[in-house]
């Protein structure tokens, strides 16, 4: 673990999300470009990859590029949210883990968002965005 950029950060918790059960929220304002945390868990091929997408429930998958990285284990990066306009993105750290870095100024109390960036997500994607996008979905 990176002392600069811990695994738990005491700013983030994982509560109940109007986008999607848990979401990932911060507790203090984080400014334009920080690096929020590293993001870190198992390194897995493409098999083992396509493997635990088809037959386990929850996945919790990066793709960096050059590997896959697993963080079903880790209780707070897990809850990160789908959204299509996102207040965060991830960036390369090293070839086993990513940062994830705020996309712009993001205040305390806010949901943490990034952008899945897979092509089934948009289907059913519940953000604002996409709902207000499709008026059968405002009508219910």
């Amino acid at each position: 673990m990176n002392q600069a950029y811990p695994y738990y950060i005491d700013y983030l918790e994982a509560r109940e999300s109007e986008l999607h059960g848990k979401g990932l929220f911060t507790t203090k304002d984080i400014a334009e470009g920080k690096i929020i945390c590293v993001i870190e868990g198992e390194v897995i091929d493409g098999a083992e990859c396509e493997r635990r997408e088809e037959e386990e429930e929850n996945v919790y998958i990066f793709w960096n590029g050059d590997n896959y990285i697993d963080t079903s284990n880790n209780p707070l990066l897990r809850n990160i949210n789908h959204v299509c306009e996102p207040n965060c993105y991830v960036d390369d750290r090293d070839e086993h883990s990513l940062f994830l870095i705020a996309e712009y100024d993001i205040k305390a109390g806010s949901e943490l968002s990034i952008d899945y960036d897979y092509e089934e997500i948009y289907e059913n994607c519940r953000c604002n965005v996409c709902q207000n996008d499709n008026p059968a979905e405002e009508a219910n």
